[in-house]
């Protein structure tokens, strides 16, 4: 008979069914695959679409450079190693509360698939692969993805001491909205700043909304997120949250020089983000999950990263 406990049987409880970690990989590296995530993408592909979209923004302000399809490519590998490496280093630091929560006691530490030693073997080199990448842009860029690591460093901290360690996951999770200009100019402007608080107000609002799952462990355990603050105010604060996002992103496209292309096609992005905030449940299982998945799944970072390119070739 087949073991379904996610526990014993090595996989992990929120991970997709049937993921191709589970079903094609090597016993000995699905559990440090689980450390990384890689069973479940969609955290990958929310770190690199602000590197995209940079790469995007800075393809408007200045067309005859072109869209640098090489550092996109560089960027998405980068974006799947730092991940794992974040995602690891906050399995070390939690190992303790995630045995606590039911969602997360089946992870490869609290489980018992992985040590925290081997764990953290296992970070230092995604990390060192991570600075391989790093290291092929130039040298503001280099400097500005070392300094984002403080980020990296202090996120797993903060649901201790705030209620708001959304926030600080959005300044780390949109960093790549910076690199993504930065490695194409060589340094920072106004666009690429509204672009970067943008993201920022996106992820606190999609991690809200995946944030509730976990409220009522969270509240046992005494652990703090910005969807225990926001209570029954969630909806209307996410969708706060998400207009200011879209208004930050349509003003930095519009300072870039784009036109009435994104504009029009951006409004798919705002489509989303509605349908997301009118029919969020907390209390229905699945609910927030699915509307947190639709930030990739959907198609969101896909459609403003086409608003952008679509704009460049116009």
């Amino acid at each position: 008979m087949t073991d379904t406990n996610p526990v014993t049987s090595g996989t992990v409880a929120d991970a997709p069914p049937d993921n191709w970690l589970d079903r094609h990989a090597p016993d000995w590296l699905k559990p440090y695959g689980r450390l990384a995530r890689w069973d479940r993408p969609i955290g990958f592909w929310l770190l690199f679409w602000p590197c995209a979209w940079g790469l995007g923004l800075a393809a408007i302000a200045d067309p005859l450079r072109g869209f640098d399809w090489w550092a996109m490519v560089l960027m998405f590998v980068g974006a799947v190693l730092m991940r794992g490496a974040g995602c690891t280093f906050n399995d070390i630091v939690d190992r303790d509360i995630d045995d606590k929560v039911a969602r997360t006691r089946s992870r490869p530490i609290p489980s018992g698939q992985v040590s925290a030693k081997q764990a953290l073997i296992f970070l230092v080199v995604q990390a060192l692969l991570g600075a391989v990448i790093l290291f092929q842009f130039n040298r503001f860029t280099i400097w500005a993805g070392i300094a984002s690591l403080v980020l990296v460093a202090i996120y797993p901290f903060m649901k201790r001491i705030t209620w708001w360690p959304q926030l600080f996951l959005g300044l780390a999770f949109s960093y790549g909205a910076l690199l993504g200009w930065s490695s194409q100019t060589g340094g920072l402007s106004v666009p690429a700043l509204l672009l970067y608080f943008g993201c920022i107000l996106w992820v606190i609002g999609y991690d809200t909304i995946y944030a509730l799952q976990d409220v009522e462990d969270d509240a046992l355990i005494g652990v703090k997120s910005t969807a225990r603050l926001f209570g029954d105010k969630t909806r209307p604060i996410v969708g706060g949250f998400y207009a200011g996002a879209y208004v930050l992103w349509l003003a930095a496209a519009t300072l870039a020089g784009a036109g009435i292309v994104f504009a029009v096609l951006s409004l798919v992005v705002a489509g989303l983000l509605a349908w997301q905030v009118q029919t969020l449940d907390g209390n229905e299982p699945g609910n927030p999950l699915l509307r947190f998945r639709s930030n990739h799944y959907a198609g969101l970072g896909l459609a403003l990263t086409l608003a952008f390119l679509a704009d460049w070739v116009w």
